[in-house]
């Protein structure tokens, strides 16, 4: 009952975490320009898609993704890291 996990064990888990909150970051990320009025503008095109940007898509949405995907990972990186340097000096 008081047992204690294993340290790695312990950052496995904030590293799956990690990996989790990445790619609920690039949904939402990805979800809020799509539903951006920029987006829409570039994208609502005219009649038979005249006017219709495709540029936005291929640019614009692998950055969006990435930019909502790197923050969370790099804090799962640093508590992982902060994890396993405190279970050294620990344990």
């Amino acid at each position: 009952m008081g047992q204690r996990p294993e340290p790695r064990d312990r950052r496995n888990a904030v590293t799956c975490g990690g990996c989790l909150l990445s790619a609920v970051g690039a949904l939402v990320a990805t979800l809020v320009w799509a539903a951006s009025p920029r987006t829409a503008r570039h994208m609502g095109g005219g009649f038979e898609g005249e006017g219709t940007d495709y540029g936005a898509v291929l640019v614009e949405l692998p950055l969006v993704a990435l930019a909502g995907a790197l923050p969370p990972a790099l804090l799962a990186l640093v508590i992982a890291y902060l994890v396993g340097r405190r279970s050294d000096l620990h344990g």
